[in-house]
């Protein structure tokens, strides 16, 4: 049996059997990727180009979308490739590398939604206190420890799972590399150290789930108390599809880190790591900020400044003789 000395790559799952099959998943992933990058590149640009949204919760937003950007290039691209060039492996510094860096995305993009929910908390039932528990310092910090505490649980976990000693093969049935399939392929009893974290992993992400819904029964008791009922719509509206993405991501997780082995197929498997991993990048820009007027007003105030530089540029040129542009 191969070792992990003798491991130089692996081996993906393939999406499909026949060639017409994995073009057609190369074509849904790339528009799924596409989508992604320009939500969340479009929200990234409105927020560093408008004064007016330089405030602690699209600070945060900024955030999360630079943190769905990496998180989601980390595994299509590769996913993408394989697809189109009919392959499957990956190297071995490859894999650990994507481990690593969706770990490290993923992670830190949940601590950041945890530190948003205090920013709502604090928003909706403090708002004499805001400027002051949310500051600029403050916002910097809380974002830096989101990060932070992210890179660290990648570390631990990726020095964890490439110690083990590799000895089922190098066949990993997932499109990308996870830890879970890592795990199936280390020689039996050697790998309790990586479940001790997944489990130490699992208790902190669950307790930010618990500080979450703390916050939003807080944010919901004072929505409920509010005189205006456009007020109320409003505040419900942005609130319930927070709290449904965000049980989306960490069930899917949870589900695909910590269920028995013995109700693993690759279908399921498959399908739970598509809905931790691709969806939340994807939809996030729709669930948090495009349907915010804030946005959709900076987005189209770029545009409009953007079409009138155009526009003078080219009627500056035209106005320029043709000589002098030769020149």
């Amino acid at each position: 049996m191969p070792n992990s000395s003798s491991i130089s790559e692996f081996l993906l799952l393939a999406l499909a059997d026949t060639r017409q099959l994995q073009l057609l998943h190369f074509w849904l992933l790339l528009g799924i990727y596409l989508a992604a990058l320009l939500g969340n590149g479009l929200i990234s640009t409105a927020v560093a180009c408008d004064h007016r949204l330089h405030t602690p919760m699209y600070f945060f937003l900024l955030n999360l979308a630079l943190l769905d950007l990496a998180c989601i290039s980390t595994t299509l691209p590769k996913a993408m490739a394989n697809a189109l060039w009919h392959t499957r492996d990956i190297s071995y510094a490859g894999c650990a590398a994507q481990i690593f860096f969706f770990v490290f995305f993923i992670l830190s993009e949940y601590f950041l939604l945890t530190v948003m929910s205090y920013d709502r908390y604090v928003a909706i039932c403090k708002p004499l206190h805001y400027g002051t528990l949310l500051g600029s310092r403050a916002c910097v910090t809380m974002a830096a420890a989101a990060w932070a505490t992210g890179l660290l649980f990648s570390l631990l976990h990726t020095a964890s799972v490439f110690s083990l000693p590799l000895c089922q093969g190098n066949a990993v049935n997932q499109f990308f590399c996870e830890i879970p399939h890592i795990l199936k392929l280390s020689c039996s009893n050697s790998y309790f150290t990586e479940i001790w974290l997944l489990v130490g992993s699992a208790w902190f992400t669950f307790a930010c789930f618990v500080f979450i819904l703390f916050s939003y029964v807080h944010v919901f008791r004072a929505v409920l108390r509010m005189p205006s009922e456009q007020g109320r719509h409003k505040a419900f509206s942005t609130c319930l599809p927070h709290l449904a993405v965000l049980s989306l991501l960490i069930s899917s997780a949870f589900f695909a880190y910590l269920k028995p082995p013995s109700i693993s197929s690759p279908s399921l498997d498959l399908m739970v790591s598509f809905l931790y991993s691709v969806v939340p990048p994807a939809v996030n820009p729709l669930i948090y900020s495009l349907r915010n007027q804030e946005i959709r007003g900076a987005l189209r105030e770029i545009l409009q400044y953007t079409l009138f530089l155009h526009q003078k540029y080219i009627h500056h040129t035209l106005k320029t003789p043709k000589s002098l542009r030769k020149a």
